[in-house]
């Protein structure tokens, strides 16, 4: 057994997720935890929502709200709507925690007490109409290096260099596209050159292992070529305080600096929930303890950079040497998983040009397990996809329908039909044996493609073996076998149905939970395959406004492997598990983007 901790991606809340979002971190996260559990490990699965940062200031500004009563807001919405599709976080909680503040102050002075924290005099981007401080992101331009439009002020996705806002040539805001007016101001940056070889030998060793995505591993080492102190401070008056300068409270800690501290603090608030509050340890200081990190290819740089480089200053690792905090030796992640980006339509996502899906209103129109299953057969997990409802539709009937659904409701109502209860199995013939063989032989293949991150081609390969299944019904046609001296054979072909229908269900279970627990009542049986997460409003454990946290109990699942079908149990006439769409909501769909069909 292994201890695995899935750190996920936390969804910025200046407004709902769309499903590009989910597509990326949320989904493929929740697979491998579920997973990971059904084959024996001890898995802490945690995130939050990323509150802080100028966005959120816009936003609220937009609105006329404060930032906490918007952080508020979205906070609940996100957290519904991640409870809705299913995610089995251990704790989602969010940045504007006491004990968050507290774990990432308590970061910041190790790193600058081991000396990676520098302060230095740099130009600060101001709009000139309000006054405000306008983060790196939100000024683009001309890239110096390779002459990209678009160019961000703190990277350029064309050609992946970091980059300071004053580099751009000809740089606007956008948020209204006036040209920034720059001044100086000092902040604390992290000294990454100081930490460069630490981290490259990190990587080094990352890449050896051949487990990390080339294009993950490839951009990572590319950074480090041109790499130099960034700033970990803004001029702002929405987040952390930084320790030291608590007389100056326009200084707050770069909202990147607190988000991805925020996988540490949140597994020490799980603890500290769990009243073992020194339990997080085990995911964090134990040496063999592995962890995965899950998002877009967007934030690639944060935790296969900037986070180690945290992590390198914190342990006393890097090139002026120095010692642990408080928190002891953490670990660096064992891999960082970044999924590509998802499409719609053929469309970047734009929530402010209406080219969106939001979460919440797939959910309230179609199974979550039928856009779980789109994501996990179709997504980006390693090239850019495109979602289109089309192809959501096609899928949803000819594969979850028409596939799986067809099996399973066939299968039960065959049994419910003609003996009314699972039956014992007679003499198996060849045929029973070589379904039977290759359906445990998916237990292997599969969960090797999910513990790997081959989702993709793990849900293929289950379904492939649920159209080994369709085709052992057509060729043993259990429907003809109704003469009295055909009993014992047509009992034996049900039970090997029954037995191929559970196994599928458990292999299917980390992919379609929902689905999952439906399939297990069908087939007689009474107890949860796929434990679900539940949303609780809890009090700040330092005091600080109460909020909604997302948590589960996940540890009664059954085990990643071949399960007798429990011979007696009853089956009655099944309804049908999956929703077949009819080919009209594509047109709908379409209309409400201000697509023609």
């Amino acid at each position: 057994m292994s201890t695995v901790l899935s750190a996920v991606a936390w969804p910025y809340a200046n407004g709902p997720r769309h499903i590009g979002h989910v597509a990326g971190f949320g989904v493929p996260s929740d697979v491998f935890s579920r997973y990971m559990r059904m084959a024996g490990n001890d898995v802490l699965m945690v995130s939050g929502t990323d509150e802080h940062g100028t966005p959120i200031l816009v936003a609220a500004d937009a609105e006329g709200v404060t930032a906490r009563e918007l952080a508020d807001r979205n906070n609940r919405v996100i957290v519904q709507d991640l409870v809705a599709l299913g995610l089995s976080y251990d704790l989602f909680t969010r940045t504007t925690t006491v004990n968050h503040y507290q774990v990432v102050q308590e970061m910041f002075r190790t790193v600058r007490d081991n000396g990676y924290m520098i302060e230095q005099t740099t130009h600060g981007a101001i709009s000139p109409s309000t006054g405000r401080t306008l983060p790196d992101r939100y000024i683009e331009g001309t890239c110096p290096i390779c002459g990209a439009a678009g160019a961000r002020g703190d990277q350029c996705d064309t050609c992946g260099n970091q980059l300071d806002p004053t580099d751009l040539i000809d740089p606007v805001s956008r948020i209204n596209g006036e040209t920034p007016e720059f001044v100086e101001t000092v902040h604390y940056f992290l000294d990454l050159p100081a930490l460069a070889a630490e981290l490259g030998r990190w990587l080094d060793e990352r890449e050896a292992t051949g487990l990390w995505r080339p294009n993950v591993i490839r951009f990572s080492q590319n950074i480090l070529k041109d790499i130099r102190p960034r700033a970990m401070t803004r001029d702002i008056d929405w987040g952390i305080p930084v320790p030291g300068w608590e007389d100056q409270p326009t200084k707050r800690l770069y909202v990147w600096f607190d988000a991805v501290v925020g996988y540490l603090s949140a597994s020490i608030e799980w603890a500290r929930r769990l009243g073992d509050p020194d339990r997080w340890r085990q995911w964090w200081n134990d040496p063999e303890a592995l962890t995965y990190y899950f998002m877009g290819k967007d934030n690639i740089v944060f935790h296969s950079q900037i986070w180690p480089a945290e992590l390198i200053g914190h342990n006393g690792k890097g090139d002026k040497g120095g010692e642990p905090g408080v928190y002891g030796e953490l670990n660096l992640p064992t891999e960082v998983v970044s999924s590509e980006f998802l499409t719609m339509e053929g469309k970047k996502f734009s929530s402010s040009k209406g080219v969106v899906i939001y979460v919440r209103d797939v959910l309230e129109r179609y199974q979550p397990d039928a856009l779980r299953y789109f994501i996990s057969a179709a997504g980006p997990e390693n090239q850019d996809a495109d979602f289109t409802w089309s192809e959501f539709v096609a899928r949803t009937n000819n594969e979850l329908v028409a596939g799986w659904g067809n099996l399973v409701n066939r299968t039960a109502a065959m049994i419910a039909k003609n003996i009314g209860e699972i039956p014992a199995a007679g003499e198996l013939e060849d045929v029973d044996r070589a379904l039977l063989e290759k359906i445990e032989g998916g237990f292997a293949s599969v969960g090797r493609l999910i513990g790997s991150h081959h989702q993709r081609a793990a849900i293929n390969e289950a379904m492939r073996l649920v159209g080994e299944a369709n085709a052992y019904v057509s060729r043993t046609e259990p429907f003809r076998l109704k003469s009295p001296e055909q009993r014992e054979r047509l009992e034996t072909v049900l039970h090997v149905l029954a037995q191929a229908v559970t196994d599928l269900n458990t292999m299917l279970a980390p992919f379609l939970p929902f689905s999952a627990n439906e399939v297990e009542k069908a087939l007689g049986g009474t107890r949860v395959i796929a434990p679900m997460p539940r949303l609780e409003d809890v009090e700040d454990l330092d005091g600080g406004p109460g909020y909604p946290i997302i948590t589960g109990d996940y540890s009664d699942v059954p085990a990643w492997e071949h399960r007798a079908v429990q011979v007696g149990a009853p089956v009655a006439k099944p309804v049908p598990i999956f929703t077949k769409l009819d080919p009209s909501v594509i047109g709908e769909e379409l209309g409400r983007l201000g697509i023609d069909g």
